[in-house]
């Protein structure tokens, strides 16, 4: 782990309530200012839906001061189940207490470049002056082969330090072309926060919390600079861990 960098790691039978009660909690602090929150797909949508409507109906963390981001998008029409954006509107921003936060989604219907470049044109627009735009809350998952976001294992945009969102064309799980946020975005964040679940992702979180690697994992690659790194995992994700963990508790 990078030097300075905060990290907590939370086990918990079920990772959905302490999950969205830590993004209520973070969006709470944000006081009367906007509160900027970029999610990742998968089984995200279903945790999220299921359980931060009520933590936000019981706290001071109104949706309508939410600027809501996706770190990553398949470039597939909305209606598409592969869709981020288009699950999230459709599943979890309905049961949201109103009024609901101000959405910034990838354009549908672009090619993977273009898609890209219009995005990270809307992300400039609203984090106007940030050379990298610098969130307040960032949700992530983590693969099994430890990618994150659409960022693979050996994959050149690892590399990227310059472009926001990236372009992915070639990506060994479909489909294959895709829009993602890059490393510099997702280490500006205030706070990341990664979740897995179920045994099949123990051996991978064993290798980015306990490994040193000359070449790490994507996962394993974020480290916010100067902000907050937490990890919400079920007891099967963590049965490999040495290391300390806080155990039925959030960070």
């Amino acid at each position: 782990m990078a030097p300075g960098v905060a990290r907590s790691v939370s086990v918990l039978p079920e990772p959905g309530p302490a999950l969205a009660r830590f993004v209520a909690q973070r969006a709470a602090a944000a006081g009367g200012g906007r509160f900027a929150l970029g999610l990742s797909g998968g089984s995200l949508v279903e945790l999220l839906t299921r359980h931060l409507p009520p933590a936000i109906a019981a706290g001071p963390a109104a949706p309508a001061r939410w600027l809501l981001a996706f770190c990553d998008e398949r470039l597939v029409p909305p209606e598409h189940p592969e869709s981020t954006a288009g699950a999230y509107q459709a599943r979890l921003l309905p049961r949201l207490p109103g009024p609901g936060p101000r959405v910034l989604a990838p354009s549908p219907g672009l090619a993977p470049a273009a898609a890209a470049a219009d995005y990270a044109a809307k992300l400039r627009q609203a984090f106007p002056g940030e050379d990298v735009p610098v969130f307040d809350l960032l949700v992530l998952g983590v693969g099994p082969d430890g990618h994150t976001c659409s960022l693979f294992p050996g994959h050149p945009l690892l590399q990227e330090k310059e472009t926001i969102v990236a372009a992915i064309t070639d990506s060994p799980k479909p489909p294959p072309e895709r829009i993602t946020f890059t490393l510099p975005v997702l280490n500006a964040a205030r706070a990341v926060v990664f979740v897995a679940s179920g045994e099949g992702k123990a051996a991978v979180v064993k290798r980015i919390l306990e490994g040193d690697e000359e070449n790490p994992l994507p996962a394993a690659r974020v480290q916010p600079h100067s902000g907050q790194l937490c990890w919400i995992l079920d007891e099967a994700a963590a049965k490999e861990l040495t290391i300390p963990v806080e155990k039925h508790s959030i960070p």
